[in-house]
């Protein structure tokens, strides 16, 4: 899928601060389905294909939970390659007593939980994106409605197998400490484009036209610190990007906000706005 692949400015990997990595392990092994490829004292790797890794778990010594209105994760969203993988999935859900929200945002449908330690996640399917609506102020339409749940489940078939084999990480929703700040900082500097704006409370932003590859918002983060680094929570995500020149390229547009550019093999991490650790890598 074209939004999900270079050139396109794709998150590929999260990883996160876990205060219990065993239980934190099983939960996304047992409850979400995941294979776990590498396997530590302080370290798991989880992928849904067995092959790459989509998140990985990370031990924090002396851990604390992140402090509620700080900045940071909001929720990882995985996204389902067919809307039959999201009724098997809210079937397990139900079976277990998994509690749930469950939207419609025209573009997309989507389950909102949280894991064990509190981290927000989204699974969901894109609608075709021929019928996503582009406005004429180029903004893609996507609102918030209650997802027609009975209808989901009729593309039940074969029941819930785990996580789908193709399932990737489709995009990052933020908690941020200022909009414009990160407004700034990811479309100039990363060169990401909006997609849609909630007022002056939450962006949308994408590259290659998809409905969005970043989200952030303000709803509870407004001037809030940056989450502390003994707390749990989000380490850093990993922006892939299409080569050396589109990160050298990145690296100048990241200049003028005076951004900490740590270099990496294939590629640098830089730190946003609002505190989060990115990775760009090629």
């Amino acid at each position: 899928m074209k939004f999900h692949e270079k050139p396109a400015h794709y998150i590929k990997h999260i990883t996160l601060h876990v205060k219990d990595l065993h239980a934190m392990t099983n939960f996304y092994e047992k409850t979400l389905g995941f294979k776990a490829i590498l396997r530590n004292d302080y370290e798991v790797e989880l992928s849904a294909d067995g092959v790459h890794p989509l998140v990985t778990l990370q031990q924090l010594a002396s851990a604390t939970e992140r402090e509620h209105r700080t900045a940071g994760l909001y929720h990882i969203a995985f996204l389902l390659p067919h809307r039959s993988d999201l009724a098997h999935i809210l079937q397990h859900f139900n079976r277990i007593g998994m509690r749930l929200g469950a939207s419609d945002h025209d573009v997309s449908e989507a389950l909102y939980l949280n894991d064990i330690e509190g981290n927000g996640i989204e699974i969901y399917t894109d609608r075709d994106p021929k019928v996503w609506e582009w406005l004429d102020d180029g903004m893609v339409k996507m609102s918030t409605s209650r997802l027609n749940v009975a209808d989901v489940l009729t593309e039940a078939t074969d029941g819930w197998q785990g996580m789908p084999e193709d399932t990737i990480l489709g995009h990052i929703h933020l908690s941020v400490t200022s909009l414009p700040a990160m407004r700034d900082f990811y479309t100039q500097g990363l060169g990401y484009n909006i997609t849609t704006a909630y007022g002056d409370q939450a962006l949308f932003l994408s590259t290659d036209d998809y409905h969005h590859h970043i989200g952030m918002n303000i709803w509870e983060s407004l001037g809030a610190p940056a989450k502390k680094v003994s707390e749990t929570g989000l380490a850093h995500f990993t922006i892939d990007v299409a080569n050396k020149a589109e990160a050298d390229k990145i690296m100048h547009n990241l200049r003028p906000f005076n951004a900490e550019i740590t270099p990496l093999t294939n590629g640098f991490s830089t730190i946003d706005p609002s505190g989060n650790e990115v990775r760009i890598l090629y």
